[in-house]
């Protein structure tokens, strides 16, 4: 069988993005409408929650109110001790005050079925003879016996709309009966108070309403108020779903408040959401039950809104397909035109030495940035070819200043060795001619070996730099004796030169966190170096206290540092300043004096000595005691100054024997100087 035939760029791009696409959007469309059934069932769920919990809050503050209102009545002096009249006008008073309260009101004689007085059209029912504040046998108890004062919800019911008179569908009427006593001066019981009271509760069932209907349910889970008035007072298992209603009913009884799904609640819709929440309902004093109170709404109008986000979905849907159709078709010209070009570029060129620029008026971006690309690699290539040609020149460099560093070395290490093994020679062969002269010889060659072993140590301490193993001991410093120990070693070679070495005079402690003893070697190195580029004039060693940045407290006041010089480490800090009237550094050739085996210029190696390691190793030194080090000269012939920060300890954090006699301000500055 022959090779199918291959199919254009074109085809193939219109059949991909349409498998691709339509699928796609399929899903998001099915996704995004039950996403949205999701979020409204969600918020059905708290809203019909929170409307249960709404209503059950409403119904106890109108009997809470009821009730304590009615209290305060039955204890005005009027109805003690007043007659029918003023009572009257006391009770239509009272009528008048509470607000949107429909009430009535009616008076026995005592607890006898005997009214004196009403405001009602019809006569209330209570049960005067199993009231709180008459005994079994109907006798009235006295007022002192009774604490606090009684009272007796006698029934709480939903009233018909005709009767209530009431026109808006969106509350339902519900009437509350309450009894209190009232007592005359004497304690003794005079009239049994009967109020009625008619009050609104909200109540809405219609489309995308989450109001819900009010269903009370009171502690035997009988109805006292349902959207079909047939269900009041039936038991539970009268209901349709009742095992639902059960647990619902155990969930009141433990406290507890939520939603839960109901199937068949009422005839009209198959499945309903119900919001419940208790309701803690005082009966008598002492006798309290806990009722339930629901919001109850099909889950069709919950869920109006679907129809409407499915509807708008379609419409969307059929938008969204024919403007895809339209796109892919768009897309894929313009996306096979640059390739139909570049086929037909690539045609046309049959020899590469006419070779023509691509061309790169596509009109789309990629296609002309990979023309782009090309021309840009050609010149990261060319800057490639440039770093590795800088490279390898230093490289070169590298290897030129090791090949000096190494006949530096070979000739710093063999001046010493010359001199020790002539000078054991002489007193080996028995040239001398006196002791004296036995130990001029034996102190040259200690020097010499001295001075070996300090050549020997720098190339070790290099090595461990390097590979990382040199290891420091940070721990509490006093830099006074520390300042004073390295000046009295380097005090000789001062003078031998004619000199000043000019340190800080002894003064209070001054701490600071390092090593001690890599501490003294990188002085000794940074002083050294300073005597030794200096011919006359003097070398100053400062010791300052930085509590901010660029000012310091020295001893003759504050201060500031040469612009030059830059210091990571953080204040407060101690600088220890070395400068010398020697013979400075060119600003050009300063950076690299801390590299290994560099020196400012080949001239200073022969005159002056030395492997270059120097200050290369102390500016190691002093990054491991988390400290830093510069230079700052201002050109040939200037001098030189190296600053040395480390962390200052504050009297607090220094050793506690020295804290009570270190003053809070002895740490800023050093008082006064003196010339070694």
């Amino acid at each position: 069988m022959g090779a199918s035939h291959p199919r254009s760029f074109r085809r193939i791009l219109v059949l991909r993005l349409l498998l691709l696409g339509i699928p796609l959007l399929l899903i998001g469309q099915y996704v995004t409408l039950r996403k949205g059934r999701t979020s409204l069932l969600e918020t059905a769920r708290q809203n019909i929650a929170s409307s249960a919990v709404r209503k059950a809050n409403l119904l106890g503050q109108n009997l809470e109110l009821l009730k304590s209102n009615l209290q305060t009545l039955s204890q005005t002096t009027a109805l003690g001790t007043g007659d029918l009249a003023t009572t009257q006008a006391v009770i239509q008073q009272f009528s008048d005050q509470i607000p949107r309260v429909q009430t009535c009101i009616q008076l026995y004689e005592g607890t006898q079925a005997v009214v004196a007085l009403t405001t009602c059209a019809e006569p209330l029912s209570l049960p005067l003879e199993t009231l709180p504040w008459a005994t079994t046998d109907g006798v009235a108890l006295d007022s002192r016996a009774l604490n606090p004062v009684p009272f007796y919800l006698a029934s709480v019911q939903a009233t018909p709309v005709n009767e209530a008179g009431a026109t808006d569908q969106n509350f339902v009427p519900i009437e509350a009966v309450i009894a209190v006593p009232v007592y005359g001066p004497e304690g003794q019981l005079r009239y049994t108070m009967g109020l009625k009271a008619r009050f609104t509760q909200l109540t809405h069932s219609g489309e995308r309403s989450l109001v819900g209907h009010t269903v009370v349910m009171d502690e035997t889970g009988r109805p006292l108020i349902h959207p079909n008035t047939e269900m009041v007072g039936q038991p539970m298992t009268a209901m349709a779903g009742s095992d639902r209603l059960q647990a619902i009913q155990r969930r009141i009884q433990a406290n507890q408040s939520g939603i839960l799904h109901l199937f068949e609640f009422l005839p009209s819709h198959r499945e309903w959401l119900a919001g419940y929440a208790p309701l803690k309902v005082a009966i008598a004093p002492g006798q309290t039950q806990t009722w339930t109170i629901m919001a109850v709404t099909p889950l069709d109008h919950a869920l109006q809104g679907l129809g409407d986000i499915r509807y708008t979905l379609i419409i969307f849907t059929l938008g969204l397909l024919a403007a895809q159709i339209l796109l892919v078709l768009y897309l894929t010209r313009q996306l096979s035109r640059p390739v139909e070009r570049l086929c037909a570029y690539a045609q046309e060129i049959q020899d590469l030495s006419h070779f023509k620029a691509v061309p790169q008026n596509f009109r789309i971006w990629e296609f002309d940035h990979l023309a782009k690309v090309f021309n840009k690699m050609l010149t990261r290539l060319e800057q490639r070819a440039r770093e590795l040609q800088h490279a390898w020149q230093e490289a070169q460099m590298a290897n030129q200043l090791k090949s000096e560093f190494l006949a530096n070395t070979s000739h710093e290490l063999r001046t010493p060795l010359n001199a020790i093994i002539g000078c054991v020679r002489l007193v080996r062969d028995d040239c001398c001619d006196s002791e004296e002269e036995v130990q001029e010889f034996l102190d040259r060659a200690d020097q010499a070996a001295i001075h070996l072993l300090g050549i020997i140590n720098d190339i070790l301490d290099i090595a461990k730099i390097e590979s990382g193993t040199l290891d420091v001991h940070l721990e509490p410093v006093n830099l006074q004796p520390l300042i004073a120990e390295v000046v009295a070693l380097q005090r000789i070679q001062a003078q031998t030169k004619g000199i000043d070495l000019i340190a800080p005079a002894p003064s209070e402690p001054l701490w600071v966190e390092a090593d001690s003893a890599k501490l003294k070697q990188v002085l000794l190195n940074v002083v050294y170096n300073a005597i030794k580029f200096t011919d006359a004039g003097a070398v100053t060693i400062q010791l300052l206290v930085e509590h901010s940045e660029n000012a310091v407290v020295g001893p003759n006041g504050t201060i500031r540092l040469p612009q030059g010089i830059d210091l990571p480490t953080a204040v407060p800090r101690v600088l220890i300043s070395i400068r010398d009237t020697g013979v400075g550094v060119d600003p050009k050739q300063q950076a690299k004096l801390f590299k290994p085996f560099a020196m400012a210029d080949g001239s200073t190696t022969r005159r002056f000595e030395g492997t270059g390691l120097g200050l290369a190793i102390s500016r190691n030194l002093i990054t491991l005691m988390n400290g830093s080090i510069t230079l700052y000269s201002g050109g040939l012939g200037q001098g030189t100054e190296v600053v040395i920060a480390l962390p200052w300890l504050e009297p607090a954090q220094a050793p506690s024997e020295t804290v009570d006699t270190v003053p809070v301000n002895a740490v800023s500055g050093v008082s006064g100087s003196t010339p070694l």
